[in-house]
């Protein structure tokens, strides 16, 4: 191979050295440029010889990679491009660290290997099993074919914990629109190579009241809105693993847009129904005052069997949030029409 090596490298510095003293020919002293180009062709030729350049040539071994593995795993290290000439002897090495040496007939496994490699003598192929996070490293393949130049080959590997018991921790009082602020904090235990968060079915992005701590493990919100309620979710990963973490934030707002929905003018003895909704979280309770006198109705409707003159006036619906301790209110003024009879008396003749 060294032989066609350099001749291959002369070859080719010989039709360098003639088109540079083709070009200098132009010039004084051809003969001279021309001789100079030659013998440096020749010594570079020559120093070529003694290395092996069959990598340029294609003839090294390509073995696929990088590899990435989990802990109590393994992996599978081989050659794309095996040999197809007879081999004499075949290593892999974990850096300077010998696994196996491998020959036709016998395949010696270094001691701190001998229950974790399996070795394919055919394909050259080697499985490394109950992967350790210190098998992280560079592996090399080098092959003495029977006849040759000797081949080499190499690739990595990456071993990572996999990643486990991922939680949220989040804020345990109540929040309360525009005035709490909520923090919500990531735990997991691996190789953690990124974070992801959601919010439902969104990917959760930094914004003016989103802040993301600099690892991206914790997420705040302050001061916390209605939208900010929902379900977050966390999802640690690595090359080889992930693991999902959820959490509900409930925010409370309200009462606001308190409203009575109901007749304004009914005549006596009707059935009349007022109906009160607020927008509230949690749902509002509600209490109801008649010409600004307390009553005993406590839901959020205010319901008069038969309408009399006396039911005319002002209804009062107060709507409260026992959690943001906020009120709201909203009046309705119904008028009950009486029904006069009328009796006509006519004079005796």
């Amino acid at each position: 191979m060294q032989f066609y090596s350099f001749f291959l490298s002369f070859f080719l510095s010989f039709f360098l050295s003639f088109f540079l003293s083709f070009f200098l020919s132009f010039f004084p002293f051809f003969f001279l440029s021309f001789f100079l180009s030659f013998f440096l062709s020749f010594f570079l030729s020559f120093f070529l010889s003694f290395f092996d350049i069959g990598q340029y040539l294609g003839e090294d071994l390509q073995v696929s990679g990088p590899a990435n593995g989990a802990v109590g795993g393994s992996v599978v290290f081989a050659p794309d491009n095996p040999p197809s000439t007879s081999i004499d002897t075949v290593q892999w090495n974990f850096g300077s660290t010998p696994i196996l040496t491998a020959q036709s007939d016998s395949t010696l496994i270094a001691s701190a290997y001998r229950d974790r490699v399996s070795f394919d003598i055919n394909t050259l192929a080697l499985e490394l099993r109950n992967l350790r996070l210190d098998d992280s490293g560079t592996y090399r393949l080098t092959v003495i074919p029977s006849a040759g130049d000797l081949l080499t080959g190499e690739t990595s590997l990456q071993v990572f914990e996999n990643i486990t018991n991922v939680r949220l921790i989040g804020p345990e009082e109540s929040l309360i629109e525009g005035e709490s602020s909520a923090n919500i904090t990531s735990e997991g235990t691996g190789n953690i190579t990124s974070v992801q968060w959601m919010k439902d079915i969104s990917p959760l992005s930094p914004s003016n009241s989103i802040i993301f701590s600099s690892d991206y493990r914790s997420v705040s919100s302050s001061p916390v809105q209605r939208s900010d309620s929902g379900e977050y979710k966390c999802t640690y990963r690595n090359p080889v693993s992930y693991e999902t973490a959820k959490i509900s934030l409930i925010i409370t707002y309200g009462p606001e847009d308190v409203s009575i929905k109901g007749q304004d003018v009914v005549d006596s003895g009707v059935r009349v129904s007022l109906s009160c909704s607020a927008n509230s979280e949690p749902s509002a309770s509600f209490s109801w005052k008649f010409n600004g006198a307390d009553t005993d109705v406590t839901t959020d409707t205010f319901t008069i069997d038969q309408t009399d003159f006396t039911h005319s006036g002002d209804y009062i619906c107060t709507a409260s949030n026992s959690v943001t301790k906020r009120n709201a209110s909203q009046k309705h003024a119904l008028l009950v029409k009486e029904i006069i009879t009328f009796c006509l008396i006519q004079p005796e003749v």
